[in-house]
């Protein structure tokens, strides 16, 4: 029997935001439901009314002065998502959203860095420099739809950057100072930004690395750009001690209209500038964070992460809850392993966030901290990659037996979670508790149809605010339509294999073109990661399948050693016995071979797909771009090992 690791209490249930939002269903719509899943089947039956309720019970702002104001909820083209329109007629500014939770009783922002102690930004200093940069880019003649991009640390000056450019109806675009000066250009080059503004160097693992070069390059590679400001260098300096000349003012923007612009790993080709809507993503992000992951006023929200990935953006709103944002820069291993629960510890924080892999890397740590070191974390949150069983178990023996774990999978083309967290439902060892309320989650099987308890092809099957508007510079969405809308017509295909459980919840199983066959049996490569990253002489793996020319298939596994460890004949088999043991004969790969490093982007992903392009043949130019990779000598093990 698959018991619970965690139960809410009664209490947690009805203090929730969620209870909160049922309640007000109820007074307001007079609609009653048994359950969550109840709720969630309404919520994705009735799309419209979903959605709108949302929209009243988050009280979002129109600044349209009309009454109501929207002609319409939903305007979906017929048969197709791409091309839908929400809230029609509703104009509203992001940043005011924000702003409407100012306050004098709690901090806006706590920072710290590794150069940088613990601080406290209030919101009356966060308002003064947002004001002092609107000034500066109204002054440059900044308007409604130009771009202004960043090449930024994660710190409080980035986020007032960010808030300026979008009080001013300007596209905002970022990537963290880890990005080379041709992934950058790849990117920025697309969307032609009229600002840049840049770090000269940044701190991560006690060292500095300087990036003015890079940004003196990368400016002469952006014609369209009008000036380049270096945050802390004598301009920047002249920005933002500037007297203002005027109260903070925001411009508002059609709901619809574009607020930030993501981008796809660029693995392979250039990367898809994904362009998200203003609306969307404000009313999404207040769903997923106030009733998922239940952020209410006054807490405190910390997810760590780059300015490069997603989670930056998702955790941004966190604000617009009336929730403090809580940010670390630098290194999660340094000065020591524990250093980001000491700052969740001394910052107090409510809701702690990071990628599954640090919890993997830290549960094989020897580490004592959380003896004697009871946290006062109310919600625990996971993404980024699936999160093993083992991990999930882990945490409750050794961390806290009371924490709400919420394992999260979406992704960039969303800017947010599919599935994720409830607070009315327990944690199960290895699973996502829930689809979220308005994601029409299904897994397919080969012939289309739904399916429960097996692993099938991640769908949606309804349209969601937070669905790219388009891809800039797209000719007529050839390449959103093919990303997603191939496989089944007017459904769109995320590229994930997962299973929905006997409990409703759900477990990822890996990408889905990364999908391991073996005698037409499907593997998740999760599945075998899980299994060998266990053990201890294991530090890290890869593992693809190839397709050979006489129709066979090959499945060789990549492994990087602890110290002082040897690939020998025992050590294989070992490997094969516990994916065996653990799975099934299927798991266990032809051959295991040693490598020096796995190749990751610099978000942090393992690049199967690239890796089985070139053992497959493909030239490394054509399989992958090396400037968007975390460590590109990686590739050079792999040139040459063509196995077909």
């Amino acid at each position: 029997m698959n018991i619970p690791l965690w139960t809410p209490s009664s209490t947690y249930i009805e203090q929730s935001n969620l209870r909160k939002y049922e309640s007000w269903l109820q007074n307001s719509k007079n609609l009653i439901f048994k359950d969550y899943q109840a709720l969630w089947q309404w919520s994705v039956d009735n799309i419209a009314e979903f959605w709108e309720s949302i929209y009243q019970f988050f009280e979002i702002q129109s600044s349209s002065g009309v009454i109501p104001p929207y002609l319409n909820v939903l305007n979906q083209p017929s048969n197709e998502m791409i091309g839908t329109k929400w809230f029609e007629g509703v104009t509203l500014s992001y940043a005011e959203h924000i702003f409407r939770h100012k306050n004098i009783d709690r901090p806006a922002i706590i920072y710290q860095s590794e150069t940088q102690p613990l601080t406290e930004i209030s919101w009356k200093s966060l308002e003064s420099k947002v004001l002092t940069i609107q000034n500066y880019l109204q002054e440059k003649g900044v308007q409604k739809g130009d771009r202004v991009v960043g090449y930024l640390p994660n710190t409080p000056d980035t986020v007032a950057i960010f808030l300026a450019v979008n009080s001013v109806g300007a596209i905002w675009s970022c990537c963290s100072p880890d990005f080379g000066v041709e992934s950058l250009a790849e990117r920025f080059q697309q969307i032609e930004p009229k600002i840049l503004f840049a770090c000269d160097s940044y701190h991560y693992g006690g060292k500095i690395f300087d990036k003015l070069s890079i940004v003196k390059e990368l400016s002469n590679q952006l014609p369209s750009l009008i000036d380049t400001i270096i945050v802390d260098s004598t301009a920047w300096e002249l920005i933002v001690s500037a007297k203002p000349k005027q109260k903070l003012n925001f411009t508002a923007v059609e709901f619809n209209d574009p607020i930030w612009i993501l981008y796809s790993s660029g693995t392979t080709g250039k990367p898809k500038a994904i362009t998200h809507s203003t609306g969307g993503n404000l009313i999404e992000h207040l769903k997923a964070l106030a009733l998922h992951q239940d952020v209410q006023v006054g807490e405190r929200y910390f997810w760590y992460s780059t300015t490069g990935w997603m989670m930056w953006n998702f955790a941004l709103s966190s604000l617009a809850c009336g929730a403090t944002l809580c940010l670390y820069d630098g290194s999660p291993g340094y000065p020591d392993i524990n250093i980001l629960w000491q700052f969740a510890k001394e910052a107090k924080v409510d809701h702690f966030g990071c990628g599954a892999a640090f919890y993997i890397n830290y549960m094989k740590q020897d580490t004592n901290f959380f003896k004697g070191n009871l946290l006062k974390i109310k919600t625990l949150g996971s993404t980024g990659s699936p999160l093993p069983s083992k991990a999930f178990e882990w945490i409750y023996k050794h961390i806290s037996t009371n924490v709400h774990l919420i394992s999260l999978s979406g992704g960039t083309d969303v800017c947010s979670a599919f599935m994720g967290g409830c607070p009315y439902l327990p944690v199960y060892s290895g699973e996502i508790q829930c689809r979220m309320l308005g994601a029409d989650i299904e897994a397919l099987n080969d012939e289309g149809k739904p399916v429960y308890g097996e692993v099938g092809e991640l769908v949606i099957k309804e349209v969601m605010p937070s669905m790219p508007l388009y891809f800039w510079k797209d000719v007529e969405n050839q390449k959103y339509r093919s990303s997603y809308f191939e496989k089944y017509t007017g459904v769109w295909t995320h590229g994930d294999w997962i299973k929905i459980t006997q409990n409703l919840g759900v477990i990822i199983y890996g990408r889905s073109d990364t999908t391991l066959n073996r005698d037409g049996v499907r593997i998740g490569t999760a599945e075998v990661y899980n299994a060998i990253e266990s053990l201890p002489e294991i530090k890290d793996s890869l593992i693809v399948c190839i397709e050979k020319t006489d129709g066979s298939f090959f499945m060789p596994l990549y492994v990087v050693l602890h110290e002082d460890q040897e690939l020998n004949e025992e050590l294989k088999s070992k490997i094969k016995a516990q994916l065996r043991i653990q799975y099934s004969p299927r798991h266990v790969p032809d051959a295991i071979f040693e490598v020096p490093e796995i190749p990751y982007t610099i978000s942090g992903k393992k690049m199967e797909m690239p890796i089985k392009k070139i053992l497959m043949g493909t030239s490394v130019v054509k399989a992958v771009s090396l400037d968007a990779m975390r460590n590109p000598q990686s590739i050079d093990w792999f040139v040459n090992q063509n196995i077909n």
